[in-house]
């Protein structure tokens, strides 16, 4: 997946402002979703309020369908990594924790994104690797410069996972994204910095680090989606949909970004 000869698709300022409003879109009906994240509802609930929400913005879903798919969100909650599927007997209880992930089509264009929440009360160490998680992607937007290269994106999160002792999942990583949801170039969440191809004004790539409480390695279920930790220890993913420009990274799934704001900002936290 990461060999080969990369056809990356450069984006114009027109093309980056309608994937911004995509984006926004995404943003907008994550924050809907995770407001009703709570013990007793069931990921197939969320999924269906992501759906409702679908059909009001007038919108097309990225995920339902994608490779025979079968919901527009992804639910993973607590050992699942990513893929897990929305069902009506997967229940939330107070201290888990649930990843969801979730994209659109606007204007021909796509927006990813991606955030784990806590369901009500949660321990100490599921607020530490979520918290991480999250750290570890603005570690690698704010290098999303032009000039620097892939590597360094990686590099990053994976730095900052292993000081605090997880792991970085590696069977699955970030992406291009524009007209496709999966464009190249692959975004890997480790690597060597000052490797790999270079970064330029143009590029626009989501970025989800997926790390892992004990080992990185991943066990995908029967139903051939839903990815497991192989140790079945905790799990957590955050992403976002950024822009490379002249004045630095714009992260358009973030609704008070700007272009070249900074990544380390005050959140409104836990739900950003």
């Amino acid at each position: 997946m990461l060999g080969g000869t990369m056809r990356i698709k450069y984006k114009s300022p027109e093309e980056i402002r309608l994937m911004r409003e995509a984006s926004l879109v995404v943003a907008e009906i994550l924050e809907v979703v995770a407001e009703n994240v709570a013990p007793g509802a069931s990921t197939w609930d969320l999924d269906r309020i992501a759906a409702a929400e679908i059909e009001r913005h007038k919108v097309q879903s990225a995920f339902l369908g994608y490779y025979g798919y079968p919901a527009v969100l992804c639910t993973s909650v607590n050992e699942v990594i990513v893929h897990g599927i929305p069902r009506r007997d997967v229940v939330l209880a107070e201290g888990d924790i649930i990843s969801i992930d979730f994209g659109v089509f606007k204007h021909g264009f796509c927006g990813d994104s991606a955030r784990t929440l806590p369901v009500g009360a949660i321990a100490d160490d599921k607020q530490k690797l979520v918290d991480t998680t999250r750290e570890s992607l603005d570690h690698a937007i704010d290098l999303c410069v032009s000039g620097n290269r892939l590597g360094d994106i990686g590099a990053a999160v994976q730095k900052h996972a292993e000081l605090n002792g997880y792991s970085v999942v590696r069977t699955f990583v970030g992406h291009g994204i524009g007209r496709a949801m999966h464009e190249d170039p692959p975004v890997p969440n480790y690597g060597r910095a000052h490797t790999g191809k270079r970064l330029k004004s143009g590029l626009v790539i989501a970025i989800e680090p997926m790390l892992n409480a004990g080992a990185h390695e991943v066990e995908v279920l029967d139903d051939n989606w839903t990815a497991v930790t192989q140790d079945r220890r905790l799990s957590a993913h955050f992403e976002h949909t950024i822009a490379i420009l002249d004045e630095g990274p714009w992260v358009l799934s973030r609704p008070d970004s700007r272009p070249g704001y900074p990544a380390h900002q005050p959140a409104p936290h836990p739900r950003q």
